[in-house]
This record gives structure tokens, sequence and C-alpha cells, in this order.
């Protein structure tokens, strides 16, 4: 099932300019996210991710970002049942007049959904819009704070204008996320490496650039332990995630 929502006032994405690519170092981040005496240390990372912690630096979602790959509950290929029900609870909500239960039942399955992939600007951003329909303005901030950094984090990874300067991500979903929330249309993506993806522009920039490419490599690190699934699609608030067929990593 697909559907456009339009975007909403109140909810507009900024994304911070970067004034240098930080590419992750996997010996770096698995050692500093291993080490409970560094400040990177991850589960007091995630701990202070998930209170909602203000004083995160950008290399401290750095870390948590990209120190989530080494973790066990990133299962990438896994199909998540919280995210089928949270889009189950999307088809069936009015967006122009949302009622508070069925806002409720949608802060409720997305915060489930969270426990698999804690850094999904797309859901990210569906609380958000969720929180302020109910007037808790505060969560709200806090999911759309947590959208933009994370969003910023992918961006610093690289340029995404060659192979070698890709994007790095950890789900095909935030790559769509990304130039969505940049407000890039874009053609369907293809795989030109192992651990390299290149999805084109509609047309090209007035740089002449013709499209972004983004590093995959870390989603086929574990097996996955049932038949993936593509997800379903949704637009929202500039964030536009595509269907897409599976990535074979051989």
């Amino acid at each position: 099932m697909k559907r456009t929502l339009l975007p909403l006032l109140g909810l507009l994405l900024l994304l911070p300019t970067l004034l240098r690519a930080k590419v992750p170092v996997e010996e770096d981040i698995k050692a500093r996210v291993s080490d409970p005496a560094s400040p990177y240390y991850y589960p007091n990372l995630l701990l202070r991710y998930e209170q909602a912690d203000s004083t995160l630096t950008d290399d401290d979602y750095h870390y948590l970002y990209y120190g989530f790959a080494y973790q066990p509950q990133y299962t990438p290929l896994d199909n998540d049942p919280a995210l089928d029900r949270f889009y189950d609870e999307l088809s069936r909500m009015n967006i122009d007049r949302p009622d508070s239960t069925a806002l409720q039942r949608l802060v409720a399955t997305g915060r489930e959904t969270l426990i698999a992939d804690p850094f999904s600007p797309q859901v990210l951003n569906l609380l958000s819009f969720a929180y302020a329909q109910l007037g808790e303005l505060q969560d709200a901030a806090v999911c759309r704070d947590r959208m933009n950094h994370i969003l910023a984090t992918i961006e610093s990874s690289g340029d995404g204008l060659t192979e070698k300067t890709p994007w790095h991500i950890l789900r095909f979903s935030h790559a769509e996320d990304l130039l969505a929330a940049k407000n890039i249309p874009v053609r369907e993506s293809s795989v030109i490496s192992r651990t390299v993806e290149y999805i084109p522009r509609v047309k090209r920039d007035e740089n002449g650039v013709k499209g972004y490419y983004f590093d995959y490599g870390r989603i086929y690190w574990k097996k996955p332990s049932q038949p993936y699934k593509r997800e379903r699609s949704w637009q929202f608030n500039n964030l536009k995630p595509h269907m897409r067929r599976e990535k074979q990593g051989s």
C-alpha cells in the first residue's frame, strides 16, 4: 500500500552544514564502543540517546550510529513485526484529522519498532508528528532532533559523489530518507560493487551531479534469521522511502 502524505508546517527538516567528512573507521569504532573506559562505550552511549541527552555531540552520534553495527540487536535483514504493525496503524489513520487514540497507538508501535532500528529517520519523523498532534511538544522535539542528527551523521561520512567517497548507511531505507530530506527526486538504485549502491537523480543538478553513492556493506555482515521482505513505502514530511528489491551481497 502506498499513500502520499503532505508536509506539515512546524516539522521542517534542517540538516546542519557539515564542514568535514568523518569517514567511519571500523577498527576505531569497534575498539571505542567495546571499551568500558571509553566515552563512547556503547551501552552508556545508547542509554544517553534513549534518555534524550541533549549534550550528545556530533562525535557521540558518529559512534552511536556506526557502533550499532556491532551490537547483537543490529539485524537489518530480519523482518520486524513491529514495523508492520506501525504501517498498519498508519494505513488506518486519518492523517488530516487523526484522533488521539489512533495517535497513541502509532506512538506505541513506533517506539516498539525503534528497538530494532533506533535510528530510522522515517519512524522518528512520524513519531514527531504524532507527539506534536497529541500536544507532547517536548517528545516531538526530541524525535525531530534525533532525526536531524542521524541524517547529518550519514551525510558527514563522505560526500556521496563517488564510489570511493560514499555515504555510509546501516539500512537501505536510511539512504532514501537522506535524499528525500534533501528534496532530491531519484530513480531506482543499482548495485555497483559488493558494498556500494548508486542512486541516480531524476535529472542532474545545477552542478552536474547525476546521482549518489552509498556504502551498504554493514547490512550484510550478518545473515538474516528469516527471509528478507521489502519494507512498505510511505512519503511524509519530505521523507520518501521507496519499495526496493533485496540487494545481493555476493
